[in-house]
């Protein structure tokens, strides 16, 4: 897992640049393709004995390294594709294609490793990459002005259109706090609080679930949302993450739990929405992925950090004690992007009640 994390980590800000200066349908089709051939690889590894450590974890890199290429490209290509009055139902159509999957890859995953064992369930992973590939084939993209210079200048740039627009970074940095809180609750306090008594793993699976089903079901209301300060309504829907938490440092039933995550799974969705629609609407084409990179590089760094110090946290003070922190975590780090004035006032288009910021390409 540390070495498919580490290369996305490292790799995100290449994978921003190459997918604003190469074709982004090139780099999700030859991202999907590493893919697809690394599974495979994994695959014929787990048929005979030759999986060990050594042989696996070369090929955790390669996966992240597909990824880091990937998620980039995949940003910018709304902008490609979409003309910008559509790009709300572009994003909230994503957004329930992306949950849809997460439900069924959940459901599969154990059920065909416990029935033919992991070899098979490798080699299915492998097809759905091939088979993606395959699709974004197909797409027909116009062609569009595309960075050209030396790298570090690349980067530099993007950089500047991050930092050229208060709103972007504030939220990025409410995120990458929420992120990190979200992936201690979901990765070790929400399983240890289950686990003490409080409905064991099939009580998390369904709270996952209901957590999932929220994203989906989410995605027809935020199509239609159209919000005159949408990152202000983007920066308070983080909000609702950290109700389950609150509960869960409580001592709350899990019943209750699971009701709390699907209506933090709705939130979660129409962040995502207006976040995304907004973003792709504001930059530049050109430096959407370079963009999309330096935000997704914060949310990258601080996530592992949120595994490795939840576990001492909830010994020193509890699991309950360990809940109640990650929310305070989201709640503080939601207010503070609230009383920027930057998130407060900003509008589409440019017509937010502050003074112009000059950045690069705007």
């Amino acid at each position: 897992m540390a070495c498919q994390a580490l290369p996305q980590l490292l790799l995100v800000l290449v994978g921003g640049i190459i997918g604003d200066r190469v074709r982004r349908q090139y780099v999700l089709v030859g991202a999907d393709a590493l893919a697809a051939a690394t599974w495979t690889t994994l695959a014929v590894c787990f048929t005979g004995r030759s999986a060990s450590l050594a042989v696996v974890a070369p090929l955790a890199v390669l996966t992240g390294v597909a990824t880091a290429m990937f998620t980039p490209a995949a940003e910018g290509i709304v902008t490609d594709l979409v003309h910008h009055e559509r790009r709300f139902a572009a994003n909230a159509l994503l957004r329930q294609s992306t949950s849809t999957g997460l439900i069924i890859g959940l459901a599969l995953s154990g059920v065909v490793v416990a029935a033919v064992g992991p070899a098979p369930a490798a080699a299915l992973n492998a097809a759905s990459f091939a088979a993606s590939a395959a699709l974004l084939t197909r797409l027909r993209i116009p062609g569009r002005n595309r960075a050209a210079g030396p790298p570090v200048s690349e980067l530099r740039d993007g950089w500047r259109e991050f930092t050229g627009r208060p709103w972007l970074w504030v939220l990025s940095l409410q995120y990458t706090a929420v992120t990190a809180a979200s992936a201690a609750y979901a990765g070790v306090i929400g399983p240890l609080y289950v686990a003490a008594g409080n409905g064991g793993s099939r009580a998390w699976g369904l709270m996952a679930g209901c957590q999932s089903l929220g994203t989906l079901l989410a995605g027809s209301l935020a199509a239609r949302l159209r919000p005159a300060r949408p990152i202000l309504v983007a920066a308070l829907m983080t909000a609702p993450s950290a109700t389950p938490m609150l509960l869960m440092g409580l001592g709350a039933p899990w019943m209750a739990l699971a009701v709390v995550m699907l209506v933090a799974g709705t939130c979660q969705t129409t962040f995502g929405v207006l976040w995304s629609t907004t973003v792709q609407n504001d930059v530049p084409a050109e430096a959407m992925s370079r963009v999309a990179s330096w935000d997704l590089l914060g949310a990258l760094a601080l996530a592992p950090l949120g595994l490795l110090v939840a576990g001492p946290i909830a010994s020193a003070v509890g699991v309950e004690g360990a809940a109640a922190g990650a929310a305070v975590l989201i709640l503080g780090a939601t207010s503070g992007a609230v009383m920027s004035p930057h998130v407060r006032r900003f509008r589409p288009h440019g017509q937010d009640d502050q003074e112009p910021v000059e950045t690069v390409g705007a």
